[in-house]
């Protein structure tokens, strides 16, 4: 009997045995369960978001799908204390086995099974965790849970069979999510700590590790000291198996977790609207003129033209992978190399927010402070007024919503008079209050709004880009997308015409009243806003320096209109808006400051305009250089216009409407500009270059009838030259970017300005001062 039941036992025994095997063959021959191909097992789809990288180094941000915004990193680029912390609390004998550790099994089996001990751990391999998060989608009945840890077995096996035991190690940091949009260990070190993995302090690399085994729970972002417990416990852990002595983890575990929290998101950090701007180009796909209404027919030429011109716009769509796909800058991992100086970026976006949000914003707010009109300037009626938040209100999602369900226009605008609980923006931080939905319409348009770009002249890097206030809130792009009415920042086209038709800076004009004949035949006499030297003969220098609407007129009168026009499409303008009137010389015609930019740069650049270079090259996730981009340059003036332009410019700032960089920022560098201000003070701009640099700057309202109603705060000299000398003061300031205010203009020493050409046996010198004797 005895030995009846020790054959019936063994038998069981070989039964259960030949039952596993079987159930682990048919796991790994796909009969039952799902266990990836081979070829997916190789390749995993390991969704990587591209970063994109300044000039000098810093990653800006990334670009991903939703909840993917994992950038991949190499092993190479993991900090021994993240593989050490890993390993010492995840997986001890992660060097020992091959995907499955027997003794961890049968440990937690006992303990966890049977003593129903919760701490006795778990056990998982990192291999098989790894396989976890790759190939098990959640069970839905019990049969699939039960074969979800044999499948889980089966393809740890596998991953073993195919990969290094580093290769394992980093698919799982790079695959892991540590919450707060934070996929993968290189997007977790920079969100938590601002570091790349490779730079992770022991304490760090043991908080995030700490995170593995549940990143809701011990998220130290929200649970501080719960983190810090867990974090411990890995150091504690480390200590065990040797990678830390009893000293250091009792050094490491009494510090305190201090986070460097930085969240990754597209509408915050450095660069939003350049970031946003760049996706748009980059992804942009082949214009066809029947996808553009009619309103769009501008932005279907500008697209034809970047589409034919621009090998960066449409990239995506002009350029395949080596599996005849195109390229997707949300999943492929691609590496963009920008332009842009993370320090001068700062600055940028310091100085807008220094002036606009913390000085002109406040004076706005109290000139408009009880006035029925406001933010509209008082010259409206409160008719015009109520008509401009009608078209407003008719622009929002609400009302297309409210208008697709079938809601008429009394009850859509029921909705929009009744008040609600809601959060708005200020610069001190959200406000909870109640107001009704075209309140807040009005109320957003209280803010000032803000464009800015600086570019090398002659390399055309995109130094410094910003769009806006605060892209969170205002996402409209008034570097690069928006246009404005640009006032007396056109004059140097008109000056630079007039130079290329043979006259001179020294060539005179009495001061006195212009009257020209405008293309309907009816006279135009513009305002001037002083009348000082009334009657006396003046140099046109003196009346560019002084943005003299009357000498502006007389060159107008001598020049031809049309000319005018073909001369500011050459300087790379698009806007094909321009009409051909003799009152263009004053700046009607809207310009963004992208194109105001770069074709100022052909004034520091010898007649050459460059135009705006964000992207030098496009490498993907393995580091191979898939595009390379180069400048692109366009001789628009002569050498000899372009000195005398120089000349005037200069006499801009030193002796004209630009004097305020001297007088209030102390910035001495030999440079030009030209400060604008449009009708009622709507437009506010200011152009400045130095040899190395050319920035330029807007500031208005979202409407041209939200504006200051006085000059004191709404001339161009006002609104938007201070935030250049911010800027160009902190950059100044900063050796590091390698800019001084010794740089010259390089300019002959032995040109003459008063003359129609270069002199014979010109020569370069970096010593200018005797230009400026010569006006003296």
């Amino acid at each position: 009997m005895r030995k009846k039941f020790i054959y019936v036992l063994w038998a069981l025994v070989a039964c259960v045995i030949l039952a596993i095997a079987f159930i682990f063959t048919a796991i790994a021959k796909g009969w039952i369960g799902y266990v990836p191909p081979i070829e997916e097992l190789e390749n995993p789809n390991l969704k990587f978001a591209t970063e994109i990288i300044s000039d000098d180094g810093k990653m800006l941000g990334t670009w991903s799908i939703s909840k993917e915004n994992r950038v991949f990193v190499g092993y190479d680029q993991l900090s021994p204390n993240l593989i050490h912390a890993l390993i010492a609390t995840e997986d001890e004998r992660f060097s020992e086995h091959s995907g499955i550790d027997a003794r961890a099994f049968i440990r937690a089996l006992v303990k966890r099974g049977i003593l129903m001990q919760k701490n006795a751990g778990g056990g998982s391999t990192i291999t098989q965790q790894l396989a976890k998060q790759f190939y098990s989608p959640t069970a839905d009945n019990v049969m699939e849970r039960l074969l979800q840890k044999p499948i889980e077995w089966v393809i740890a096996v596998q991953l073993e069979r195919y990969y290094t035991k580093e290769e394992i190690l980093t698919m799982y940091l790079n695959k892991f999510d540590f919450l707060n949009n934070a996929v993968g260990i290189k997007t977790a070190a920079n969100t938590y700590f601002s570091k790349e993995p490779k730079d992770l302090k022991t304490e760090e690399a043991a908080t995030l590790v700490g995170m593995c085994k549940n990143p809701s729970l011990y998220n130290p972002k929200r649970f501080n000291e719960r983190s810090r417990g867990r974090r411990n416990v890995v150091l504690d852990q480390m200590r065990k198996t040797g990678y830390l002595s009893d000293a250091e983890a009792d050094s490491l575990k009494k510090l305190p977790l201090v986070l460097k929290y930085r969240r990754v998101d597209h509408k915050e950090g450095l660069a939003t609207y350049f970031r946003e701007y760049l996706r748009g180009v980059m992804t942009a796909k082949e214009p066809k003129k029947s996808e553009y209404r009619g309103w769009q027919m501008q932005k279907y030429y500008e697209d034809s033209l970047a589409w034919k011109n621009n090998p960066l716009f449409g990239w995506c769509a002009k350029n395949k992978k080596k599996d005849g796909t195109n390229y997707n800058i949300y999943t492929d991992g691609l590496k963009i190399y920008t332009t842009l100086d993370s320090r001068m970026q700062r600055y940028a976006e310091e100085a807008v927010s220094e002036h606009v949000a913390k000085y002109l914003q406040p004076r706005f707010f109290k000139e408009k402070s009880k006035k029925k009109t406001a933010p509209f300037t008082r010259n409206l009626t409160q008719e015009e007024v109520n008509t401009i938040m009608t078209r407003a209100m008719k622009q929002t999602d609400r009302y297309r919503i409210m208008k697709e369900a079938g809601y008429s226009e009394a009850e859509i605008r029921k909705a929009f008079d009744t008040k609600y609980e809601m959060s708005v923006f200020s610069y001190e931080g959200e406000k909870d209050t109640i107001m009704t939905p075209m309140d807040s319409i009005r109320y957003y348009k209280h803010f000032l709004r803000a464009g800015f770009m600086s570019m090398d002249p002659t390399t055309g890097y995109v130094k410094a880009y910003v769009g806006g206030p605060n892209y969170n809130y205002f996402q409209y792009d008034m570097a690069m997308t928006g246009r404005r009415q640009v006032g007396s920042t056109i004059k140097p086209y008109l000056y630079t015409l007039a130079m290329e038709n043979g006259f001179s800076p020294c060539d005179e004009v009495r001061h006195v009243e212009q009257t020209l004949i405008d293309e309907n035949g009816r006279p135009w006499t513009p305002r001037n806003a002083n009348k000082k030297r009334y009657g006396e003969m003046v140099t046109i220098k003196w009346g560019l320096a002084n943005s003299d609407n009357w000498v502006t007129a007389y060159l107008m009168s001598k020049l031809n209109p049309y000319q005018l026009v073909r001369l500011i499409h050459s300087f790379g303008v698009l806007n094909k808006q321009i009409d051909p009137v003799v009152s263009l010389s004053l700046g009607p015609c809207e310009i963004s400051v992208g194109e105001m930019v770069s074709a100022y740069t052909a004034f520091a650049n010898r007649g050459i305009r460059t135009a705006p270079l964000f992207v030098t090259r496009i490498e993907d996730n393995e580091g191979n250089v898939l595009a390379n981009f180069t400048p692109q340059m366009d001789e628009v003036i002569s050498e000899s216009s372009a000195y005398k332009m120089l000349v005037m410019l200069r006499a801009v700032i030193n002796e004209g409407t630009g004097g305020r960089v001297r007088r209030l920022y102390g910035i001495t560098a030999d440079m030009g500009g030209k400060t604008g201000t449009t009708n009622n003070n709507s437009d506010g701009w200011f152009m400045g270059f130095t040899p190395s640099l050319v920035s330029g700057v807007w500031v208005g309202g979202e409407d041209r009838d939200i504006h200051f109603d006085t000059m004191v705060n709404g001339q161009g000299a006002a609104m938007a030259l201070p935030v250049w000398g911010l800027y160009m003061q902190k950059v100044y300031k900063d050796k590091s970017l390698g800019y001084s205010q010794e740089e010259r203009f390089n300019i002959p020493e032995d040109f003459d300005p008063c003359k129609d050409t270069l002199m014979d046996n010109s020569s370069s010198s970096e010593d200018n001062t005797g230009l400026d004797a010569i006006f003296e």
